[in-house]
């Protein structure tokens, strides 16, 4: 049963096996967990969609593997499975790299070294001439790879590895901790519409409620139309007022001059993904008008609400500042075009739902291409006339 104290998969090291087909992967995998988390067969090509499996890892906490199919995988569907994997390798802050002595295994290592990410070297207990390929992996790594001949001493170097792997920055960013101060107080404005979920609050709230309480701050909570009551039952302005991105020009014109505003996207959008290239992106929003595109991607793949953000309030301010002809495409979940250049601006949302890396994959894409890229509480901030005015 899911509780409030489980750990969102966002939030969790993303540990990604990647081999060939029948390289050990899935055996791996289940000798690491010490649970059968996928199916292992002699079979080439029994795991096909990638297999998310949430755990938490003595010494290393809260982690999420990954069992991937293989990337030699042929056909049509073969195809499809592969680009599911190349989508896991982005969603992946550690690899765990399977050589079995093919040709594909040099690519991946390619592009994992691109993305730097760190990668840890296995050689294939299937494969053969199993010492020249060590001594080929060494080379083409720079590191001793795992070449133990049992999955039970395999897993137990492998997490050795990750243990060592840990500290270089995968631990869990504070999200406030840049803002604020032992002491302070907090004002949270969290409107609750047709978009929010019945009886709960949204993983963003809740996740920078938590945060506040570790940063020893007092979290006060209202909707925009308690704001002056929550302020007034203050004996001080709060240091900090947090807003939920449309709410921006109604808090700002209640909030006190002594308070600093900014929102859980800006939050986020700064936890996740490259600030500063959705600053930058603004002056592309600057200049949009009737004959632009622009691509709204969502984490979430929801069922559009009458008050849905991505869906309608933000279309509905494009419009107003760039025209009616304006052409607008608008994608949730994993669906991200390979493709950008059509695209005059991208407005990317909060990103709650995803990892750091894999929001970065789609930041250094449009990088790449040359596409300028935002974040919704950026874009509002910027619509509401107030970016000058926010914490970013």
């Amino acid at each position: 049963m899911s509780t409030l104290n489980d750990t969102p998969s966002a939030s969790r090291l993303h540990i990604g096996f990647f081999g060939a087909r029948n390289s050990g992967k899935s055996t791996l995998v289940n000798a690491l967990s010490g649970q059968q988390v996928t199916i292992v067969s002699d079979v080439p090509g029994t795991t096909t969609d990638p297999v998310y499996k949430a755990m938490e890892l003595h010494g290393i906490g809260p982690a999420e593997l990954i069992d991937t199919a293989g990337y030699d995988d042929g056909g049509e569907l073969g195809r499809l499975r592969v680009e599911k994997t190349r989508l896991a390798a982005e969603k992946t802050d550690i690899a765990v790299l399977l050589f079995s002595g093919r040709e594909e295994d040099e690519a991946v290592l390619r592009f994992f070294k691109g993305r730097k990410t760190p990668v840890v070297p296995v050689v294939s207990a299937v494969a053969e001439d199993r010492d020249a390929l060590i001594a080929k992996v060494r080379e083409l790594t720079g590191a001793e790879p795992i070449a133990a001949k049992t999955p039970e001493a395999a897993a137990a170097a492998l997490r050795a590895e990750l243990l060592r792997l840990l500290p270089e920055g995968f631990a869990q960013p504070s999200i406030t901790a840049s803002l604020v101060s032992p002491g302070d107080t907090v004002l949270l404005v969290m409107p609750q519409d047709a978009s929010a979920p019945k009886g709960r609050l949204i993983l963003p709230q809740v996740q920078t409620i938590r945060d506040l309480l570790d940063n020893r701050c007092t979290a006060v909570g209202c909707t925009p139309e308690g704001m002056e009551a929550a302020l007034a039952a203050l004996k001080k302005p709060p240091e900090l007022i947090i807003t939920d991105s449309q709410a921006f020009a109604e808090v700002w014109k209640k909030a006190p001059k002594e308070s600093r505003l900014t929102s859980f996207s800006i939050l986020f959008a700064a936890l996740k993904g490259d600030i500063d290239y959705y600053m930058a992106g603004i002056e592309a929003a600057k200049a949009l008008g009737p004959s632009s595109r622009v691509l709204i991607a969502e984490c979430c793949s929801h069922v559009p609400q009458n008050e849905d953000i991505g869906r309608v309030k933000l279309p509905r301010i494009l419009k107003k500042l760039a025209g009616e002809g304006i052409t607008i495409d608008i994608l949730g979940g994993t669906d991200f075009p390979e493709d950008l250049t059509p695209y005059d601006l991208v407005i990317q949302c909060g990103a709650c739902m995803f990892n750091r890396s894999y929001v970065l994959s789609r930041i250094e894409r449009a990088r790449a291409q040359g596409v300028p890229m935002t974040n919704y509480g950026v874009f509002l901030a910027y619509a509401g006339g107030i970016l000058d005015k926010v914490e970013v």
